[in-house]
């Protein structure tokens, strides 16, 4: 039976922490069991509990010490990576063949039936197909392991193993698959519905009674199945886009592939933006169209690891044409001559062959232009280096279709 001491409810006061003692003492009883305390204290003043008649706290009071900083959030990076993953490394294992089958045929008014074991199955192979529906290789992410169906083991009556199906693993168009031991380019998906077989499975054994010959009518050997081939694949996507559009951060690349295409990419003033790389399709005209390919900014050493890095450069290597945006207003408050060269330099560094592309340079943002001599830089910069020169207005669609009809003859020259 539960004890509880006399003590006048009165002496506590309500903005103490005695009344919190008493009541978590009045709610437990030897047994464990909770009873319920239902009278009601007053909030006025009481007089005070002397110290001997006090209850004991059931746990410590609150620390004084400041709550320890939150964690560090990386703003973008976790859901960028979720969103457009590029590079993977996957395990693929084709499947083993299945053993031979031991055994004679046993059967009534059949004498000397002889083996009757059969051949094991084969086992599956594994295929690589591309998917023009897929952008991304995020599934890779999860699923890192695939291993085809092992062939069945053969049986008696001469029952050849079940073979096993094939694996089929879908890509987008633009992967490049390696060997990850030897860094071999095993094969290029250019293409929708390209297939390709990436590990052969191996051969099932042969039962008994293929052993079976005039002077060895009773064999009691079979094969064991060959194992299928395993790898470890590099996975590398490049996408496939007609014309890059390459420059610093803010300069207006996503606002212009959000103009000339159906291609809706987050679009606000401030830089890196733009995480992932945006592909949008130009409907030129009813027989023409072209694919533009929004590139994260660069900023001036990007390819030793600043801001976003030069890992999304890889997906303009196939493009036929770069659109260099500058941002030549006022409020960058950079030398738009300088970023022209600072981009050039990383372009370089990346892949030299990279920054010897067919470049358009494009001023962008005159609409908000205050200092003309920001512009008439960039146009002597591109008549000193023999590039063809555009001033837009991405806002305002200034100068939008004169680059427009500049994108689709260059990629009539070049084709």
């Amino acid at each position: 039976m539960l004890a509880i001491p006399v003590v006048p409810l009165f002496a506590f006061k309500s903005d103490s922490g005695d009344i919190t003692g008493l009541l978590a003492f009045l709610r437990k009883d030897s047994a464990g069991k909770r009873t319920r305390f239902l009278r009601r204290v007053s909030a006025s003043p009481r007089l005070p509990l002397p110290a001997s008649a006090r209850l004991p706290s059931p746990r410590p009071p609150l620390s004084a010490s400041p709550c320890p900083p939150p964690l560090p959030v990386h703003v973008g990076c976790p859901n960028m990576e979720l969103m457009f993953i590029d590079t993977a490394k996957i395990y693929v294992k084709a499947g083993d063949g299945g053993r031979g089958c031991i055994a004679f045929r046993r059967e009534k008014f059949v004498p000397r039936g002889g083996p009757s074991g059969g051949d094991g199955g084969k086992g599956g192979d594994v295929h690589v197909r591309s998917n023009s529906q897929m952008n991304t290789l995020l599934k890779f992410r999860f699923n890192q392991h695939f291993v085809a169906e092992r062939g069945q083991h053969g049986m008696g009556s001469l029952c050849h193993g079940k073979d096993g199906a094939d694996l089929v693993i879908q890509v987008p168009v633009g992967t490049l698959i390696f060997d990850d031991e030897d860094h071999r380019l095993l094969y290029d998906f250019q293409h929708p519905d390209e297939q390709v077989v990436i590990a052969r499975a191996g051969k099932g054994g042969r039962g008994n009674a293929a052993f079976k010959s005039s002077t060895n009518q009773a064999p009691r050997r079979a094969e064991e199945g060959l194992p299928g081939e395993q790898k470890t694949l590099r996975l590398e996507l490049k996408l496939l886009a007609d014309i890059g559009l390459i420059g610093f951060p803010n300069v207006g690349k996503s606002t212009l592939i959000s103009v000339i295409s159906a291609a809706r990419p987050k679009i606000a003033n401030y830089p890196f933006t733009t995480l992932t790389p945006h592909l949008g399709v130009v409907e030129y005209d009813e027989e023409r169209h072209f694919v533009v390919a929004d590139i994260p900014g660069l900023i001036e050493g990007a390819h030793s690891g600043s801001g976003l890095g030069d890992r999304f450069l890889r997906h303009v290597e196939r493009t036929k044409l770069l659109a260099h945006l500058i941002d030549v207003s006022d409020e960058s408050g950079r030398d738009p001559v300088e970023d022209y060269e600072v981009i050039q330099r990383e372009l370089h560094l990346f892949n030299p062959g990279l920054a010897q592309k067919p470049q358009i340079l494009v001023a962008s943002k005159v609409d908000i232009l205050h200092n003309r001599e920001r512009l008439n830089a960039v146009e002597s910069l591109a008549r000193r280096q023999g590039l063809e020169f555009v001033a837009i207005s991405a806002a305002t669609q200034q100068g939008v279709k004169q680059l427009v009809d500049l994108f689709a003859l260059k990629l009539q020259q070049a084709a």
